[in-house]
């Protein structure tokens, strides 16, 4: 049985200590007894004692534990790191794999993008905003919720952090970054955990590193003079064309 998620999903969707701890244990092999059974997969992983762990083979952060966080509900490193297994099979781990990115960083890389490769981006973005969604729904799926714009501002981070300085890509940081505000103003994201904010105020912090790296790249800021943002995040790149 080969799961429905892939690596890229445990990754972008776990907290960063409880996946650097499940990496930990699937470097020192500690997945052992590992099973494919219907509906998902068992293994007894070894920590401070033997865990029996389950986790579905639809839903990484859907199954059990007998560890103590296991026994609350609550999504445990043993978990993950079976997850991990069901799709590495215990093969070893890359440099990529390995890397975490949850917040977006400048690459200090110069270069632009091939058309190609600036059409499949800018596929790749779209799909990524459906993470960023409205929210409606009663309070139960609130933490669900959360998961989800977590989700996404990480996959966009890992985006942001990969591109290369140009005005071409300082173009489209700037489109993103408006396309975001939208979502936070009229489109119903509810935000109130800072996640998204977080994530822009990173992203502006990324533009302004391109503008010191090559100042050319202040033309992409130019779309932004008399807009207004739901929280004033454009202030600082408005700034460094008005110096």
């Amino acid at each position: 049985m080969i799961p429905s998620y892939d690596f890229d999903k445990i990754k972008f969707s776990t907290d960063r200590p409880t996946f650097e701890r499940a990496i930990g244990l699937y470097k020192q092999k500690k997945v052992t007894k590992f099973d494919r059974g219907t509906h998902g997969f068992s293994a007894v992983v070894l920590g401070s004692h033997p865990y029996d762990v389950f986790v579905s083979n639809t839903n990484h952060d859907r199954g059990t534990c007998t560890c103590y966080l296991g026994l609350e509900d609550v999504l445990c490193k043993h978990m993950v790191a079976l997850a991990l297994y069901a799709i590495k099979d215990g093969e070893p781990l890359t440099a990529e794999d390995k890397q975490i990115v949850d917040s977006p960083k400048c690459s200090g890389r110069i270069g632009t993008l091939t058309k190609a490769e600036y059409i499949e981006l800018k596929k790749l973005i779209a799909a990524t905003l459906r993470y960023i969604k409205a929210y409606n729904g009663p309070s139960r799926t609130w933490f669900a919720y959360q998961k989800s714009l977590q989700e996404g501002c990480n996959r966009l981070s890992k985006i942001v952090s990969d591109l290369p300085v140009s005005t071409q890509t300082a173009e489209l940081l700037v489109d993103l970054l408006l396309r975001l505000d939208t979502k936070l103003c009229t489109g119903g994201v509810d935000d109130s955990d800072g996640t998204v904010g977080d994530f822009i105020v990173g992203t502006v912090a990324v533009l302004l590193e391109f503008v010191k790296i090559e100042p050319v790249c202040k033309e992409a800021l130019r779309t932004l003079k008399g807009r207004s943002t739901c929280f004033d995040w454009e202030e600082p790149l408005i700034r460094l064309l008005d110096e």
